[in-house]
């Protein structure tokens, strides 16, 4: 499977994981966010950014992940109604950071919260299965100065 992800260009030659927090993992644990298109990682990209440093030199990673890797899964249906909010990140965080330290898979499949019929791929670097998954290539990318 291929899985997408946008960043600035001098964190696009390897999957790097900044320990940053976000909506699937507290500060301080450290995971590879992706999503299943280019055009999800962009609008990800865009929310997070608030459109700003959106003319830096960005590239699009792609990434593979073998399709006989397990795969974990968090299903709509066991999310608190109000997930999405940034209030409720704490919930969602705590998912994440178990599903770390479980250690049960290298990848964890999240609804978008952006579009809900689609999904990002957590990537845990930590995971003795990691290694299997590879950055096949860093792609130039631009926004689209509509956007």
């Amino acid at each position: 499977m291929r899985v997408f992800r946008i960043t600035l260009a001098k964190f696009s030659t390897s999957l790097y994981a900044s320990g940053f927090a976000a909506r699937w993992n507290s500060k301080g644990t450290f995971v590879i966010y992706s999503a299943e298109s280019r055009s999800l990682a962009c609008l990800e990209n865009l929310v997070h950014r608030s459109g700003e440093g959106l003319d830096a030199g960005f590239r699009v990673m792609n990434i593979d992940i073998p399709d006989d890797l397990a795969i974990d899964r968090v299903v709509l249906n066991d999310l608190p109604v109000n997930w999405k909010e940034f209030s409720q990140q704490v919930s969602t965080r705590i998912i994440g950071d178990k599903w770390v330290t479980n250690g049960t898979a290298a990848v964890l499949k999240v609804p978008s919260a952006l579009i809900l019929q689609e999904f990002n791929y957590i990537l845990n670097p930590n995971h003795r299965e990691f290694t299997r998954i590879k950055l096949i290539s860093s792609d130039k990318f631009s926004f689209d100065r509509r956007l």
